[in-house]
């Protein structure tokens, strides 16, 4: 149905846990897509559903061998499901894996998005020339998310100027681009900021809302414990975030249809 990629400008800003979280609250079935070309995290901090690791054979590496030539492949049939009841496509171990995939990024990106459920795809660290640059652009909407420091945005900002022509930045037929920032959740300062801050850049790009930086909840989440869970701030603050993702997706889809 939709396929929605995130990603960062620079170093490690919390996407797997954002993308993992954003699963959870999602209103729909999504799928999570482990993309990133450096090596996915998603096998490292999730089991499969009896405790057992998951199965690094199955997943990306496998979806890619599928597809490769131009062959159709469902990727029902590469997913798998962990302990916390996220359905998974497992990412490679190494980046040298990622060099087998070859051309069947196009391929995958198409996949993705044709499949039946949302996918919520982790991309990593997004830069030009990136090997995911396909499944990106057959994406409804890319979302960058960073934290809420100076120096991150500074980063953020570069990043998008870099992106701005080939993703169509502000463009009616370009992505729609949003901002997620990980950190405080009632600072609502730092979401007009980073807006003003890139709108000054010449950058029409969305702050989608802060999520909450609460590793205690993120641990619960996983281990299936605590109480309450529904009523912390890194649960609320994702459902306030996907909210905004849809209006982001929607927003775009009205202009277009305006534009005919």
């Amino acid at each position: 149905m939709t396929l929605i990629s995130f990603v960062s400008a620079k170093g490690s800003p919390g996407v797997t846990q954002t993308v993992a979280g954003l699963s959870y609250v999602w209103p729909r079935r999504a799928a999570v897509a482990d993309l990133d070309p450096i090596g996915g995290d998603m096998s490292l901090r999730h089991q499969a559903e009896h405790g057992d690791p998951l199965d690094l054979d199955r997943g990306l590496v496998s979806l890619g061998a599928a597809l490769r030539g131009g062959d159709q492949a469902e990727l029902g049939d590469h997913l798998q499901t962990t302990s916390d009841g996220m359905q998974v496509l497992v990412g490679v171990a190494a980046p040298g894996q990622v060099q087998g995939l070859g051309t069947s990024w196009p391929h995958i990106g198409s996949t993705l998005a044709a499949h039946p459920d949302d996918v919520l795809a982790d991309c990593g660290r997004f830069t030009p020339g990136s090997p995911i640059v396909p499944v990106i652009e057959r994406s409804s909407a890319l979302v960058f998310v960073t934290r809420s420091e100076v120096a991150a945005l500074a980063h953020l900002r570069e990043r998008l100027r870099s992106m701005r022509e080939p993703l169509g930045i502000g463009a009616v037929d370009g992505i729609p681009v949003g901002v997620v920032l990980v950190g405080d959740p009632r600072d609502t300062r730092s979401v007009e900021d980073t807006e003003q801050l890139l709108a000054a850049a010449g950058l029409p790009v969305r702050a989608l809302g802060v999520v909450a930086d609460d590793p205690k909840t993120v641990r619960a989440v996983r281990a299936g414990t605590g109480r309450n869970i529904a009523r912390s701030p890194w649960i609320r603050s994702l459902i306030d975030v996907t909210t905004s993702i849809h209006s982001l997706i929607a927003d775009r889809a009205l202009a277009r249809m305006e534009m005919r």
